[in-house]
């Protein structure tokens, strides 16, 4: 486990099972790696606008992160992580998925999304 306590800006990452959300079963086939990064999220076949979250963990296959807006299961969505803010120009990675399943938590709403294409955008 690497965390970084003396700057807060870094991400925490750590690699490990994580609890599935709810009641689902388990149904991962790639390993996750728990990331808490700025995300930006935009339903693809809706006039919903863009909202902003932040990843709770990601995979090669997919991701959960939380907002503060509902996303409907089975909705396509692009969605924007920013992977690095320093610079002049921020390194983003540009993925396209559907949500899975959401569920309230806390005030907020802990959503699972798919990851079918990416691609790394400045």
């Amino acid at each position: 486990m690497s965390t970084a306590l003396n700057n807060p800006m870094e991400p925490v990452i750590w690699e490990g099972d994580l609890p599935p959300m709810s009641s689902f079963a388990e149904q991962r086939r790639a390993r996750r790696f728990t990331l808490q990064l700025p995300l930006a999220i935009t339903p693809v076949d809706r006039e919903q606008a863009t909202f902003g979250g932040v990843t709770t963990n990601i995979s090669s296959r997919g991701v959960l992160f939380t907002a503060d807006h509902e996303a409907g299961c089975g909705t396509p969505i692009e969605y924007i992580v920013t992977l690095n803010k320093v610079g002049s120009q921020p390194v983003n990675l540009r993925c396209v998925g559907k949500v899975l399943r959401t569920e309230p938590a806390a005030g907020v709403y802990r959503i699972a999304a798919t990851l079918e294409r990416y691609e790394f955008v400045r």
